[in-house]
């Protein structure tokens, strides 16, 4: 994802594996409409091309006050759970009295943040599961996709596994197919590929039984949106997968940049839950998977416990849970300028 030429250019996550598309998103609706359908899809990514999105609505509000700030609050609710979003909105945007060219180099300055984290986080993330295995070669769990197609560049958890693979301590990853829509089957293993990690697909109802026999030494996951008191908003299935890890005594590890921790949310019940309808459970991968007028409950994320996460590894630091720290106290996101 990068600013190119006056347009903002995102790889269309949709159409992975089968095929790699590049999108220009020229308007605000064309950055919620990829928003929407999960063209870019990520909580690093969303944050910066919603930063991108703010430099487009300066432009097509053109001095309109009241415009930028319609077209703001579209993309600011394009995607309710993750934080990120609308917190980059938000701090792209109050350059805007200061014209284009200072909204334009903010948002290029939450690119350069996000890949800048991203690269903290592999390093920080691959210490802390090193020691966690006695620094042996491991076999890591994952859930969705956490990887550069979901920030920019490295990504979150699976920059980790990337990092470990790198020293030679990444036995393999054991990727969910991540229901509905497939993001772990179609883009993490595409992303394991192209990086030469060794992996192997599982179907996500068979995560628990794996983790139960004892073939896997750490879960990754990355994250949405983090309270205050660390429970942790992360796709639809990462729940389920914290439990069957307490069960099984696998630690389990958040990877997110700061960013993510929103401590004006208290706790994990405050965290709203997006519900993407019917359409992505009753007729994916094709039409007709479930009979006509099927109804559904398909909610895009869950909230895990504090208590079922061993730590949370950002760019700044690792707060081990399972020893009592904290997240309280420290800042959000390092300031623009």
């Amino acid at each position: 994802m990068d600013w190119v030429e006056d347009a903002v250019e995102v790889i269309d996550q949709t159409m992975l594996p089968g095929a790699l598309r590049v999108l220009r998103l020229t308007t605000v609706a064309d950055v919620v409409a990829a928003i929407d359908r999960l063209a870019v899809r990520g909580a690093p990514a969303l944050g910066v091309v919603g930063g991108f999105g703010v430099a487009l609505a300066h432009r097509e509000s053109a001095g309109d006050s009241a415009q930028l700030q319609a077209l703001l609050g579209d993309l600011e609710n394009a995607r309710p759970t993750a934080v990120n979003l609308s917190l980059m909105v938000r701090r792209v945007a109050e350059f805007a009295p200061q014209g284009f060219g200072a909204v334009l180099e903010a948002a290029l300055e939450v690119r350069d943040q996000e890949i800048a984290a991203s690269r903290k986080m592999a390093t920080r993330g691959a210490d802390f599961a090193a020691q966690l295995v006695d620094g042996r070669p491991m076999t890591v769990m994952t859930i969705c996709n956490t990887g550069a197609l979901a920030a920019v560049e490295g990504g979150t958890a699976l920059a980790v596994a990337e990092e470990l693979h790198r020293r030679g301590l990444l036995e393999e990853v054991v990727a969910l197919e991540t229901r509905p829509l497939l993001q772990g089957a179609r883009l993490t293993t595409w992303e394991l590929a192209r990086m030469g990690a060794p992996h192997r697909l599982i179907v996500d109802s068979a995560a628990a039984s794996v983790l139960a026999r004892g073939f896997v030494d750490v879960v990754l996951t990355g994250a949405d949106r983090i309270a205050a008191n660390a429970d942790t908003a992360n796709k639809i299935g990462t729940y389920g997968l914290a439990l069957a890890a307490a069960d099984a005594g696998v630690p389990f590890v958040v990877v997110a940049p700061e960013s993510t921790i929103d401590l004006g949310t208290t706790s994990g019940a405050s965290i709203p839950i997006e519900d993407r309808g019917a359409r992505e459970v009753v007729s994916y991968p094709r039409e007709g998977t479930a009979p006509p007028e099927t109804k559904a409950i398909n909610p895009a994320f869950d909230v895990t416990r504090a208590d079922l996460i061993t730590a949370i590894v950002t760019e700044r630091r690792v707060v081990n849970l399972s020893e009592g720290a904290t997240l309280t106290g420290e800042p959000e996101a390092t300031p623009l300028r």
